[in-house]
């Protein structure tokens, strides 16, 4: 009999309420270590009653549990601050996450369920802090209903187009989130204006600069507040990128090239059809490189030149442009040049050339990966490196900007004005590329002339 089975024999023949002295005097490395794997499984009833295991309790040590240090702040939706754990020499973690308690976000409807809804938007109220949803809308009722289950959205909350009205009624929806066909954006904006809801609306903002006034003047007669989902102003690359040019940090801006281009596949989706998308290229991914030009310098450009081209024989381009170039000039010499393709390999980038530098950001309108690069000479030495920041879900961050708006009757950054500018731009490129000339436009000297008050975003 070896060392361990003369062990276990004698520890299964000692008494429980002594088997701790036991321990303590015998077990040593042998039975904390070795025997104790074995000594959990040898622990089946033994005739007499007996019972040859060793409860797990007895053989690990009791720690007492410790909270971390932490400053906790009275406001629920307030951060707790923990202890700091990080370096000076490592980047610092973010503020932990603080939402709202359910009862005080305020209630989302979500009309139209493609792409957008379902990939993006419906995932992102789960990394919100002050907005829920709390109602869908759509035009299948199969889809409805499974999409409700997913999200646990009441089936009393769940709508048609045909009883979109019936909003009206419900306590719980303070903002409607319209994410239809571009064509569709005006009726329904309208109609949820009158129904007393706040109106999210996607961009474009709707197909003509005349329908987006006749959304800000429903918004305006119902006294309900209006914004354009431009999520690349809310975005933390773009915005940096936004004051390092505001703020000259390289000199004045000199030119800047914007790119934004997809291979689109199926003729028979809406974006294809002029009646219900109003454009191609221009209005659904060129739209990107516009407003973020705008956004970044502050300036609204006084003319515009472009040029437009589909390939021939391609059903996907019947109805809408292919491709679509444009420059614009603005007030302080500044010039753009532009670039949609409906049907390039994917890029969506920027480069902003200053003075004594230059910023580019790739991966620019796109969802997430954005990567910040920048270049600036200093004597004799070129600096080359790349700019490191912490992505957020830019659905998230616009939506609960609007909540704030709703909960504090603020402005929002990027309400219906901007993108009625936005329209009455892309109605002079399309009048350029038919005509082939340059399109005046007014001259506006303003700076941000179209835009709310700077967004507090977390």
């Amino acid at each position: 009999m070896n060392r361990l089975t003369t062990f276990l024999k004698a520890l299964a023949d000692t008494p429980p309420q002594s088997r701790k002295d036991f321990l303590k005097l015998t077990g040593r490395a042998l039975a904390v270590g070795t025997a104790g794997g074995l000594l959990t499984s040898y622990g089946r009833d033994q005739p007499g009653g007996r019972r040859s295991v060793i409860s797990q309790v007895d053989t690990v040590p009791h720690i007492q549990p410790v909270s971390p240090p932490a400053v906790i702040p009275p406001k629920v939706d307030e951060p707790i601050k923990l202890e700091p754990i990080r370096g000076d020499a490592d980047r610092q973690t973010p503020p932990t996450p603080s939402p709202q308690p359910p009862d005080q976000r305020v209630g989302y409807a979500v009309v139209g369920l493609g792409h957008l809804s379902l990939e993006n938007i419906l995932p992102a109220f789960g990394r919100s802090r002050k907005s829920k949803l709390v109602a869908l809308v759509s035009g299948s009722p199969q889809k409805l209903q499974k999409v409700a289950q997913q999200y646990g959205v009441k089936p009393q909350n769940c709508y048609s187009y045909d009883t979109f009205d019936q909003l009206r009624d419900n306590p719980e929806v303070q903002v409607v989130y319209i994410v239809l066909p571009n064509a569709m954006h005006a009726e329904y904006t309208i109609r949820g204006a009158q129904a007393g809801k706040h109106i999210l609306t996607e961009k474009p903002m709707a197909t003509s600069s005349a329908d987006c006034q006749a959304m800000i003047d429903a918004c305006n007669k119902a006294g309900r507040k209006l914004m354009v989902a431009y999520r690349i102003q809310y975005e933390p690359h773009n915005r940096y990128v936004r004051a390092q040019i505001r703020q000259k940090e390289y000199g004045a801006a000199k030119f800047i090239e914007l790119f934004n281009a997809q291979q689109e596949a199926n003729p028979n989706h809406w974006r294809h059809i002029r009646a219900l998308a109003g454009g191609g290229a221009l209005p659904d991914i060129g739209l990107y490189c516009l407003n973020t030009a705008r956004f970044i310098v502050g300036e609204e450009p006084t003319e515009v030149f472009a040029y437009q081209y589909s390939t021939p024989d391609n059903p996907l381009f019947r109805e809408v442009e292919e491709v679509m170039s444009w420059q614009m000039r603005f007030p302080s010499g500044l010039i753009t040049n532009c670039g949609a393709h409906y049907f390039a390999h994917e890029s969506r980038r920027y480069r902003v050339l200053a003075e004594r530098g230059w910023l580019n950001l790739e991966n620019a309108f796109a969802y997430n990966g954005l990567e910040l690069q920048r270049s600036y000479a200093e004597g004799q030495t070129e600096h080359r490196d790349q700019i490191s920041l912490m992505e957020k879900d830019q659905f998230a961050t616009e939506m609960d900007h609007f909540s704030d708006c709703v909960q504090q009757n603020k402005q929002p950054f990027t309400p219906g004005e901007e993108g009625l500018q936005d329209h009455r731009i892309m109605e002079a490129i399309y009048q350029s590329a038919q005509t082939g000339k340059p399109v005046s436009l007014p001259l506006i000297t303003k700076i941000d002339p179209f835009r709310g008050p700077e967004p507090q975003l977390d």
